[in-house]
């Protein structure tokens, strides 16, 4: 049998902090319990386990993701890539114990220049479209790509 390497907000164990990491028990509990929180899901530890001991994803686990992104979607009304009512999502890492030096959120995973129009024409705010693509940038930049923030400063000035 194949682990199970995702979970989605409403079926994760909230107490499992070892399993979910600390922000990803926390999200499950507080969706679990009433409170608003937009649908979402987590990539569990043991998948991040699997991945530095064999260099590579696990088996199954970009179905995993695929399948999780199209349940929310459904439940959004919107859809990732769409260039008319792009669904964004944000992306953070957790483990069980709060360390520094985990990696930061990076917000608005999904924008990009056709999705931006998208972004424009849904909300009717292009100052809010061009921050949200801005922010998007500039934190992938920093936590995936390891860019310095002052490189963004000039242009976000």
């Amino acid at each position: 049998m194949t682990a199970q390497y995702i979970y989605a907000f409403h079926k994760g164990d909230g107490k499992n902090k070892v399993l979910l990491g600390g922000k990803g028990a926390n999200l499950c509990e507080m969706t679990q319990i009433g409170l608003n929180v937009p649908p979402g899901f987590v990539i569990t530890t043991e998948a991040c386990l699997d991945y530095l001991q064999n260099h590579q994803l696990p088996e199954g686990l970009m179905d995993e993701v695929r399948a999780n992104i199209a349940e929310i979607e459904a439940l959004s009304d919107k859809k990732f890539g769409d260039s008319e009512n792009p669904l964004l999502v944000s992306v953070r890492s957790g483990s069980a114990i709060s360390m520094p030096g985990m990696m930061d959120t990076i917000l608005n995973l999904g924008l990009n220049k056709l999705t931006l129009n998208g972004l424009i024409e849904h909300t009717g705010d292009t100052r809010f479209a061009y921050d949200a693509y801005r922010r998007f940038i500039q934190l992938f930049g920093k936590v995936a790509l390891g860019i310095d923030d002052e490189k963004f400063d000039h242009h976000f000035a």
